[in-house]
Order: structure tokens, then C-alpha cells, then sequence
């Protein structure tokens, strides 16, 4: 019976290790800029098809991985090294928001969800490498 419990409290707890990043309010909206970018980068021309929009869904991807990745690290220099990472392919993708911005791939209204969805991701993602770093 002992054998069982503790089998059951370890794939328990290694469960929690593996999907805990997925509780992360930052991961989420993360995952949310993630979606939402596959979603409007589906509005732009088929001369885009593997430039600006790879780019942009490769870097919306590498910002929620990062952090996913970051988060099961250890130290804090781990840690923030991915998330440094994350900040970074964030840094991308908002550039990358702005030549379609003067491109006018989307329209005013697309741009605004996509720009307070990134800046969100942003403030959290400094609140969360400036709590790890405390």
C-alpha cells in the first residue's frame, strides 16, 4: 500500500512540475498573444506567407516556450535567462508589428488588439523576471 501512495504522490508532483508553467497568469496571456497572432497573421497577403507571418508566429511561440522553460529551472540566473530570452523574441514580434502596422496588412482595430495583448505580456513578464530576481 505504501508503494502505491508514493507512486501516486510522485507522478503527482511530477505532474505539477511539468504543467505548473501552464498556471502562470503570464504563460497564459502569453499563450492568448500566441493565438491571437495566428489569427490575424491569417489576414495577410500569400506574398507573406513565409515572411512576416512565420516570423511573427515563430517569435508569439518562442515568448510563451521561453517562459515555460524558464519556469522549471532552478536558479534565479536560469530563470532569468530565459526569461530574457522571452523578452527578447517579444521585442521581435512588436517590431515586427509595426512594419505591418505601416504596411497596413490590418487594420487600426487589429493592430490595437494586438499592441495591448503585447504590451500585457510585457508588464507581466517584467513584474515576473523582477519578482524572481527579489
Amino acid at each position: 500500500m505504501k508503494g502505491k501512495t508514493s507512486i501516486s504522490s510522485s507522478s503527482s508532483r511530477t505532474g505539477r512540475l511539468i504543467g505548473g508553467y501552464r498556471n502562470l497568469i503570464l504563460w497564459k496571456e502569453a499563450r492568448e498573444l500566441t493565438v491571437l497572432v495566428y489569427q490575424l497573421t491569417e489576414k495577410f497577403p500569400k506574398s507573406e506567407e513565409y515572411g512576416l507571418k512565420i516570423q511573427m508566429r515563430k517569435a508569439a511561440v518562442s515568448v510563451m516556450s521561453q517562459i515555460a522553460e524558464g519556469w522549471l529551472r532552478r536558479s534565479k540566473k536560469q530563470k532569468l535567462h530565459y526569461l530574457e530570452i522571452s523578452e527578447g523574441s517579444l521585442l521581435e514580434l512588436e517590431s515586427q508589428g509595426e512594419v505591418v502596422k505601416a504596411v497596413g496588412y490590418w487594420s487600426k482595430r487589429d493592430y490595437a488588439k494586438f499592441d495591448k495583448q503585447r504590451a500585457r505580456v510585457a508588464y507581466l513578464l517584467y513584474r515576473y523576471a523582477k519578482k524572481i530576481e527579489k
